[in-house]
């Protein structure tokens, strides 16, 4: 177990704020949650004059909310406001009810096991490529790993996703992509207010811009697959695109158009990189913090997989590097919460909710409430053995959410980690720059502030 300060990034206020949290819920909303969130279980109700949130922190509830009642409740407002311009209203992440249900039964075969399998020599190559772009680092100048792990996950996402057949200016990308979520404070306090989506805000236009260049060029990649598939034509590698444009609904035989495949398609991209990218960054943080753990990991990778890249069969085996990941998710989970509204007005955890509550788990509290962990704020990779895993409420941990909505991409992921964070530590030993304390902001995910700067030199 490792314990250290910089692992407490900000003091929670000793109560929910009011009016005056509102700059607060601009630069950072996870700083917003009251100090009873991380101290205990159960439901904070916070009752304002323009609004009203259920914070659940209790594993039991937070079961019945997204399993036993998930017909009864839907995505928030404040998601869709934020998620629906980029991705549409009726992608797989915000679809609701039939439409959601179909569309997750044809992609389900997608993210099977050993497809996901077959891709981890892509996985390790990409990490390889990674370390070739390193070498020539000094281990006296610190360089940002953020940066790093988004341009890797990047790269792989084009190399699985697309086949390493589509041309993607991954700088470009990102610019759009962070110019398209940057604006996600501004969502979330006129969803809070319940103004008009219309309303215009500071770089809404700039926004537009880069959705719609998203949009574009992703629609372009998938109809020329789309008339190479119809023409009898085949990628250079199997890839999720070719998986997408195949997808049928085992129930009604239904396939999904070049739109909605358009929508999913930059749903698993903009997902499949970033919080990937992000539980790398972090992960690579809490190790070069905590030397022996990373040393562990190091042994773990040369145990089992020698000097040789990283395989299929390699990536299963390595045990306590997910240990580490999956601890990694804990104290920085890439999605710090989700929320849900009620459809109709029903009776929840004993009280009656209507269509103006929002109930949200604060997932940034739960993995550090001191009711369910043992020291919540330590870094300690065996809390996740098999054996105290089992002893664990099963919703007391939702780095990838849960219940029949739980990120279909959780297996991808998770393999995508292990292979690269194996691969980076055995080839590299990670030490952290003296006086940077990384402070968590949530946006999209929960980027580090100002990026990961890391001292890097070759083991």
């Amino acid at each position: 177990m490792f314990i250290d300060p910089d692992l407490i990034p900000f003091e929670p206020p000793p109560q929910p704020l009011g009016l005056r949290g509102l700059p607060l819920i601009w630069r950072n909303y996870i700083e917003t949650i009251p100090r009873l969130a991380y101290e205990k279980q159960g439901v904070i109700c916070i009752k304002r004059r323009w609004s009203e949130v259920i914070l659940l922190c209790e594993p039991q509830l937070i079961g019945e909310l997204l399993v036993d009642k998930a017909e009864d409740f839907e995505r928030d407002i404040a998601t869709r406001r934020s998620f629906a311009p980029v991705i549409g209203d009726s992608s797989l992440f915000l679809a609701e009810g039939a439409d959601w249900r179909w569309q997750r039964r044809a992609v389900a075969p997608v993210f099977r096991h050993d497809t996901l399998l077959s891709f981890v020599p892509v996985f390790a190559a990409m990490a390889e490529r990674q370390i070739e772009r390193w070498r020539s680092l000094r281990a006296d100048e610190p360089t940002d790993v953020a940066a790093a792990m988004t341009r890797t996950t990047f790269d792989i996402i084009v190399e699985t996703v697309l086949g390493g057949s589509a041309t993607l200016d991954a700088d470009r990308y990102g610019r759009a992509l962070t110019v398209s979520f940057e604006t996600l404070p501004w969502h979330l306090i006129y969803a809070m207010f319940s103004l008009p989506a219309w309303l215009p805000f500071p770089h809404r236009r700039r926004a537009m811009q880069a959705r719609d260049f998203l949009h574009a060029d992703i629609g372009r990649i998938v109809a020329a697959r789309r008339a190479q598939v119809c023409g009898n034509g085949a990628s250079p590698r199997a890839d999720l695109l070719d998986l997408l444009l195949a997808a049928r609904d085992p129930d009604s035989g239904r396939i999904m158009s070049d739109a909605e495949v358009t929508m999913n398609l930059l749903t698993f991209i903009i997902a499949g990189h970033e919080t990937t990218a992000v539980a790398l960054t972090w992960m690579l943080w809490l190790l070069a913090k905590d030397q022996a753990t990373q040393q562990r990991v190091a042994d773990e990778v040369a145990a089992v997989a020698g000097g040789k890249a990283i395989g299929p069969d390699d990536v299963e085996r390595l045990n306590f590097t997910r240990q580490a990941i999956q601890e990694a998710m804990r104290l920085y989970p890439p999605a710090a919460a989700l929320s849900r509204h009620p459809k109709t007005e029903l009776a929840f955890a004993g009280m009656t909710l209507n269509r103006r509550t929002r109930v949200h788990v604060p997932i940034y509290a739960l993995h550090r409430n001191a009711q369910i962990w043992d020291a919540p704020n330590a870094f300690d990779p065996d809390r996740f053995a098999p054996d105290k895993v089992k002893a664990r409420p099963r919703y007391a941990y939702l780095p990838f959410g849960g219940g029949p909505r739980i990120c279909i991409g959780a297996g991808f992921a998770m393999t995508e980690a292990a292979a690269v964070l194996g691969t980076l530590v055995r080839a590299f030993r990670f030490r952290p720059v003296s006086g940077h304390k990384p402070k968590p902001l949530a946006r999209v995910t929960l980027r580090p502030d100002g990026g990961m700067p890391l001292h890097i030199a070759p083991r």
